[in-house]
């Protein structure tokens, strides 16, 4: 039967309207007259997803007809921000739906607007994970994401007197109706406890797992829709439950109280992402989350693989499991113990299959943000899998015998187990050891991985290592976020850009036409003007949409060095109001992120921020000239808004540190033209676009390894011959800001000059101000400014997530699309 005949349900607008209806009445219980815009908004995302699971049980089907290869995506994020509005794009029902809505006298982006951004991620290795599985579903392949199902997302941000605060963000709520639980498909994880030794019936090692505890995973379902709506895969989240038996043995016990607080214990594991890991009990919930998902995510692969294939022998040929960062790389251990315990395969056969099962993307050079857990709390709450990482470790040691006979240090740097005062299991160690592939997410991160982070690694499995540099959604990131740019590029390089974004070449030609230049300039100052609506309803601050937009969007980080682009705010400000300095065009400068809870430095960088958006903004000497706006709550859905309206985008993170970014991709097909350092994706940036298209400045990664290797960077003696910097040190040390708040922004001078500037700040910020200055002159000359900005969006092909996502499939994967 052809599979494709199944998917009946009528999508045009009386069926629509009959969908809506029905769910107001049958799913909602609710009368017409009565429904509010939250209702009308819940039917309509109820009618959407009827359409949406019907293409995904057809997918399915199809995958089977096939017996095709599936590939797994285990990550920690998946920041997919709100789902009606993408949903419909994805499925060709926008236009519909908006005409279908408005006769039933609602507006469709007003609904749209009642739903929460899912509380499933914090910035770009989440945002990344989304574009994938998108891309995944865009070209047939069968490609699944496995994570948590968090109750609460990172945080909400507010700001209160410039500072941050966090409240809670429940997003799940009665509006969101994407998440189908299938409670019937429920999983037992089994956790702490203690190992026995033991020797079985052939006189073999037989270690018994006694005394654990038992959590439930309980699966939820959201649909990830490709283009065309054709091919429909599956995001599969897990929430916490306790068990019913474990509770009752306590119940029974006699001791009530402690069965529901042990039940609220278990309850936990999935209610808040990233819980701080500043104490132990932190660290504790944060291993346990962990490990939870990734034996949620083993046991239903194993189970999806044994329903249709009888020989684990044959696992690599049907499964791949991708592992987004370090976060799952438990799922390595687990599958071992599933294979070795449960299944009965002897070791090496278990570790082969692992082996070519497994593969590895890594998303960080700092090595402090390589994962670590301390040996005694993987011991109490993970015994077995402890075990079984120490004995990888013995026989991995043993493969590397001869490097280490060649070189004493070798152990140490490559071992699972770090030695020292408390020994610590190394993640990323492992997540490398337990793979077959290896990958870098830009060509210069890919690098300095082989050169600078795992040196030791490469020079055992050289073949492993390889770059897969990330690429972003032109549908969410175009086509979703900027209608009116979407539609010019459609007329100019007709529809199928949606899916080739190479297309987009065809822009070339017209990037110095003027007719062309004027309707590219319409569509940015459309994006302006909405922004500036945005920025005055929730900020209180009115700005130019005829301004250069300079906007400095993603998670506040030291490296990331929002710090850097504020104290050259400062210094523009006094430029003008100390120098009589005209700069050559009026500036808005847009910031927005999130710093962690527990991260005091990055909180402070908002402080900042906000203290000199008080000073410039309420000066009437620079109110025609310089904004300073800071817009709270980042996340996908204002994400959308910010990216279209940006004329230059801040990618300035200290060279060596970024892996890759994908914001920098994001803000280039929106015909943005990028600040930045040579740092990640901002080199194939570059070369992609070329250097007359792109502001680089600054120390080069090599540039700063060799001042770091000499000793050689003495901030303080750098801030002596920088007197503009200067300048600016020393009236934020004075009280001319935050007057009110003496001394709390004596932090600056101690982080750059008696902390020694750990992010080169002082030493970039010349080079950074001569950028600048660059970029403002040749803002002036409009016609040369649109032209650069043109051949941004015309040569951003390379930084589509459907080619990365066709290396991957092709190049580590093995997976075939299934049309």
């Amino acid at each position: 039967m052809d599979v494709d005949r199944t998917m009946v349900i009528p999508s045009d607008k009386e069926a629509l309207k009959r969908s809506i209806r029905h769910h107001l009445t049958y799913s909602l219980g609710k009368a017409w007259s009565d429904s509010r815009a939250e209702d009308v908004y819940l039917a309509v995302a109820l009618a959407v997803r009827d359409r949406a699971m019907e293409r995904r049980l057809s997918t399915e089907r199809r995958y089977l007809h096939a017996d095709a290869k599936r590939l797994y995506y285990l990550s920690m994020e998946f920041l997919i921000g709100r789902l009606l509005s993408n949903s419909l794009y994805n499925l060709g029902l926008w236009g519909t739906m908006n005409e279908t809505v408005a006769e039933l006298g609602f507006s469709l982006e007003e609904l749209c607007e009642c739903e929460k951004d899912a509380g499933l991620g914090n910035g770009g290795l989440g945002r990344l994970a989304a574009c994938f599985l998108e891309s995944m579903a865009t070209l047939h392949l069968p490609g699944f994401g496995y994570g948590l199902y968090y109750e609460y997302g990172l945080f909400k941000q507010e700001i209160e007197g410039g500072y941050q605060r966090e409240r809670p963000d429940r997003w799940q709520g009665p509006l969101m109706p994407w998440g189908l639980e299938r409670s019937e498909e429920k999983c037992l994880v089994p956790i702490y406890g203690r190992i026995v030794e033991g020797i079985d019936r052939r006189g073999e090692y037989n270690p018994m797992w006694l005394e654990w505890r038992c959590l439930v995973g309980v699966p939820h379902d959201m649909p990830v829709i490709g283009w065309g709506g054709r091919t429909v895969n599956t995001l599969r989240l897990y929430s916490a439950e306790a068990s019913d038996e474990f509770d009752m043995q306590i119940f029974n016990e006699g001791d009530y109280i402690r069965a529901v607080e042990q039940k609220m214990r278990s309850e936990t594991v999935s209610r808040v992402l990233y819980p701080s890991d500043t104490l132990r009990s932190g660290k504790e919930l944060r291993l346990v989350q962990e490990y939870f998902f990734v034996a949620c995510s083993i046991r239903d692969i194993v189970n999806r693989f044994r329903k249709d294939h009888a020989d684990l022998r044959t696992f690599p040929d049907h499964v791949a499991i991708q592992l987004n960062d370090t976060h799952p790389a438990l799922a390595i251990a687990e599958l071992m113990r599933v294979l070795v315990d449960e299944r009965g395969l002897e070791w090496e056969g278990a570790w082969d299959l692992v082996r070519r099962t497994f593969a590895y993307t890594n998303h960080t050079l700092l090595p402090e943000a390589l994962e670590k857990w301390p040996v005694s709390l993987m011991e109490s709450v993970v015994p077995r899998h402890l075990q079984i990482i120490y004995e990888i470790n013995r026989r991995f040691l043993d493969e590397a015998e001869p490097y280490i006979l060649a070189d004493p240090g070798f152990v140490s740097r490559v071992s699972l187990v770090e030695e020292g005062a408390e020994k610590q299991v190394r993640m990323a160690n492992l997540a490398i050891v337990g793979s077959h592939s290896v990958n870098g997410v830009a060509a210069l991160h890919s690098e300095l991985i082989k050169t600078s982070l795992v040196p030791d690694f490469f020079r055992m499995w050289p073949e492993r290592f390889n770059n897969k540099t990330n690429g972003v959604t032109p549908r969410r990131w175009i086509g979703k976020a900027n209608p009116p740019l979407a539609a010019l590029l459609d007329r100019v390089a007709g529809e199928s850009w949606i899916t080739d974004l190479d297309r987009l070449r065809a822009l070339e030609p017209m990037a110095d036409d003027p007719g062309f230049q004027a309707e590219f300039r319409a569509v940015k100052r459309i994006a302006k003007e909405r922004l500036a609506r945005t920025t005055l309803e929730t900020c209180r601050i009115s700005i130019d949409p005829g301004s250069l937009f300079d906007v400095h969007a993603k998670r506040i980080h030291e490296y990331k060095r929002q710090l850097l682009n504020i104290l050259h705010v400062v210094h523009l400000y006094l430029s003008i109001v100390e120098d009589g300095a005209t700069p050559p065009v009026p500036r808005t400068f847009l910031f927005a992120g999130k710093a962690a809870p527990s991260y005091w430095t990055a909180k402070m960088v908002i402080k900042l921020i906000h203290v000199v958006a008080d000073a410039v903004n309420g000066d009437r000497r620079v109110r025609d000239l310089l904004r300073v706006v800071f817009l709270p709550d980042y996340r996908v859905s204002l994400a959308e808004r910010i990216i279209p309206a940006a004329d230059l985008s801040e990618q300035i993170s200290t060279a060596g540190t970024e892996a890759s970014g994908t914001g920098n991709m994001k803000f280039a097909m929106n015909g943005a033209l990028t600040i930045g350092t040579l740092d990640g994706a901002n080199v194939e940036i570059r070369e992609a676009v070329g250097e007359e298209n792109i502001f680089i400045f600054g120390k080069t990664a090599a540039g700063i390894e060799a001042m770091k290797k000499a000793g050689s960077y003495r901030s303080g003696e750098w801030l002596k011959r920088t007197p503009r910097l200067a300048r600016v040190l020393d009236a934020l040390s004075s009280t001319r800001f935050a007057p009110g708040e003496p001394g709390v922004l004596d932090w600056v001078r101690r982080s750059l000059v008696d902390d020694g500037d750990r992010y080169f700040v002082v030493a970039d910020f010349e080079a950074y101000r001569s950028a600048q200055q660059r970029a403002g002159l040749e803002y002036t000359d409009a016609s040369a400014w649109t032209a650069k900005a043109i051949r941004n969006v015309a040569r951003m092909g390379p930084f589509s997530s459907d080619r990365a996502i066709r290396q991957y499939a092709d190049e580590i994967w093995s997976l075939s699309p299934v049309p």
